[in-house]
């Protein structure tokens, strides 16, 4: 990769129109000062003190923010949200980072999925607590599956991508459920044009005809489903065992060695940086999953796509303290830091 063919790639975003179709979250960031605590009268337990409160679009929302991030021209929302006061924000959210909303179903009887996330305010800086996570927990309404195939169905003609987030680790009570996964895998059939691109953190393996993005673990248990955990040398077997299921490549994600690009034949590794200093890993897979999808609508190749998708997750990592996003100024910087670790990739092998 040369800085002319990045700036080729990075200058074609603003032209590409993306629609996402999955769990829309809204991340939550509550900051506490300890020093402000104070103690309940009527338990005696603490009364932990909220001076800031942050509210962002998660999940699919943070591939929406990655995407609008790095220019992407149109970013289109299908899923669901509740009827009530997350929703709300979240969809205020999104409409602030330029995104269509206009599939955005609300539902009475659909909660608005949400991750609140304490912060303690420490010399060193924010520390997270435990999670508080709000979940659908029931089966999504046939109803509701229908309306949202229907979107795709309508996206599929007008976009040049289309990305599936399955974050709902709940069998069939997010907006990715088996019924939508098999018509994603018709429409990709009919509509090779189309990038069809798939992510899910418990149910990879059920994708076909989509590109998929698992890491180590996820691709050993979409092949070897219940067996224990695989070593890192089986986990690129796993990934070639999964594009011949899918039929499509495979973005096997490596941590901080990368990624690699995985067909049945052969695996090419498309390494990253060595970063140093303080990093936060959330959110890094979805601003790779931006970054390589972003890089396919313009016309890369798909391992240019995957050094785009290290190199969204390296600013991002960098971010510490919230679901960052990279932008192409970002991105620019970022490759002349570490220009000669994508220079050339090394040689692919078998699997």
């Amino acid at each position: 990769m040369t800085r002319a063919r990045l700036e080729e790639l990075l200058s074609a975003f603003p032209a590409a129109a993306v629609a996402v179709i999955g769990d829309f979250f809204l991340d939550e960031y509550l900051e506490i000062e300890p020093a402000l605590s104070e103690r309940s009268l009527e338990t005696g337990l603490e009364a932990r003190q909220v001076v800031a409160i942050r509210r962002q679009p998660g999940a699919a929302g943070t591939i929406v923010a990655n995407l609008r991030a790095l220019g992407v021209g149109r970013v289109a929302c299908i899923g669901f949200i509740g009827d009530d006061g997350e929703g709300l924000e979240l969809a205020r959210g999104l409409r602030r980072l330029g995104a269509e909303t206009h599939d955005l179903l609300v539902r009475a009887d659909r909660v608005t999925p949400c991750y609140r996330k304490p912060l303690v305010r420490t010399p060193e800086g924010l520390r997270e607590l435990e999670r508080l996570d709000t979940k659908n927990r029931t089966p999504t309404p046939p109803d509701l599956e229908e309306r949202l195939l229907a979107a795709v169905g309508r996206a599929a003609r007008e976009v040049r991508a289309v990305i599936a987030q399955d974050q709902v680790q709940e069998p069939e009570c997010g907006a990715v459920t088996a019924r939508v996964r098999a018509a994603l895998a018709e429409l990709a059939e009919g509509r090779p044009e189309v990038v069809w691109f798939g992510d899910s953190r418990a149910r990879v393996g059920e994708y076909r005809n989509l590109i998929v993005k698992p890491n180590r673990e996820e691709a050993c248990a979409a092949v070897h489903p219940g067996s224990p955990a695989h070593s890192p040398r089986e986990a690129p077997r796993c990934a070639a065992a999964l594009a011949a299921r899918t039929g499509r490549a495979v973005y096997l994600t490596l941590g901080e060695q990368g990624l690699a690009l995985v067909t049945p034949e052969r695996v090419q590794l498309i390494p990253t940086a060595r970063l140093e200093g303080p990093l936060d890993t959330v959110g890094a897979g979805d601003s790779a999953t931006a970054g390589i999808v972003a890089a396919l609508c313009a016309g890369a190749t798909p391992a240019e796509a995957g050094l785009l998708g290290n190199l969204a997750a390296c600013v991002t990592v960098q971010q510490v303290g919230t679901t960052g996003a990279a932008t192409p100024e970002q991105m620019r910087a970022q490759f002349a830091r570490h220009e000669a670790v994508w220079r050339e990739l090394p040689p692919a092998t078998p699997p």
